[in-house]
């Protein structure tokens, strides 16, 4: 019984040191340290060596705790930043100006896409009156399946107008996404702050292939909605004096919007449909904050978009006819 217990907890501890060894070169490797990937190399080399060379494994593993701790201080040290060589759509960051009821938002993005790549670069500040909020829905757009989907929420006011915020990642020209690199401090976490001509119909009319883009009207009372659009302005303007980092499971499109969602009361738990992004909307609608008059798979196929948004393009009116005939909406 003793040689196994020693065997699992051997074992145990081996496993232990290749999942640190495994991040602390991953975090290196996705670093801005010259040679980055040599340096990763090297921390991975040097830990099979030593314990494979060196006699006494106890010290060895002390050795290497006191070596991955170093790694841990180090990367928890980086600093995120707002000054980088910025890609085009994501140069601007959008902040907002409070004055009683009334936000003025600086910044919104509304592109003129000739293609996902040739645009023209357009930004506007606009003023809100939170008094008039009168709807936030729900935009999931789908792209590899039914399970990873962009989540973000667009909020509605009584003079027609509409402004979405999506969390994305703040990519440096030159820089691609990678869903590992996410998890390492690659990406500062980004606030697009736009017009709906602009972040929904990029996906809609010019992504190719072009993505399957959904619209819930969510359900609730109009106070709601109003401490979330002005916990987003919150997260805008704490973004502009204290840049952050997007983390792939941690602080992503979707986790992100449950943070949000908890400065109203009855916040609901955390639920694995919120890391399978995709299944978010089938989470609201099961708290019942999306409409439950159909059944959820009749919900979802009438909100579908992308027709919709094909055929307004360019019109003035686009918010105003993507929504036409979707359930819940008046």
């Amino acid at each position: 019984m003793r040689r196994a217990g020693r065997v699992v907890a051997v074992g145990l501890c081996a496993l232990g040191v290749v999942g640190m060894t495994a991040w602390a070169a991953l975090a290196i490797r996705y670093s801005d340290l010259p040679s980055a990937r040599v340096l990763a190399t090297l921390f991975v080399v040097a830990t099979l060596l030593a314990f494979a060379v060196l006699p006494r494994r106890g010290r060895t593993l002390v050795g290497f705790l006191i070596a991955f701790a170093l790694v841990v201080v180090w990367w928890r040290h980086i600093p995120a930043s707002n000054d980088r060589d910025w890609q085009p759509e994501v140069s601007r960051l959008a902040y907002a100006d409070i004055d009683g009821d009334h936000v003025t938002i600086h910044n919104i993005r509304n592109f003129d896409y000739r293609s996902e790549t040739d645009f023209t670069p357009r930004w506007y500040d606009a003023t809100f009156d939170v008094s008039q909020l009168q709807s936030v829905d729900l935009i999931a757009s789908y792209w590899m399946g039914d399970a990873i989907a962009h989540i973000f929420v667009s909020f509605g006011f009584a003079d027609g107008r509409h402004v979405a915020f999506s969390v994305e990642t703040r990519k440096e020209r030159g820089e691609s996404y990678s869903t590992i690199a996410g998890f390492f401090k690659q990406y500062e976490l980004y606030y697009v702050v736009a017009d709906e001509r602009d972040v929904i119909r990029v996906r809609t009319n010019y992504r190719q292939p072009r993505e399957d883009v959904y619209l819930y009207r969510a359900q609730g009372p109009p106070e709601n909605g109003r401490r979330l659009f002005l916990d987003y302005i919150r997260a805008l303007n704490d973004l502009k004096n204290h840049p952050a980092f997007y983390n792939t499971l941690t602080t992503n499109c979707t986790t992100t919007i449950l943070v949000h969602t908890r400065v109203n009361p009855g916040a609901h738990p955390f639920n694995w449909k919120i890391l399978l992004s995709g299944y978010a909307p089938q989470y609201a609608y099961e708290l019942g904050r999306l409409d439950t008059s159909l059944p959820f798979d009749e919900l979802r196929r009438r909100s579908r978009i992308d027709d919709r948004a094909e055929a307004a393009d360019q019109d003035p009116d686009f918010s105003q006819r993507i929504r036409e005939g979707l359930p819940g909406m008046r």
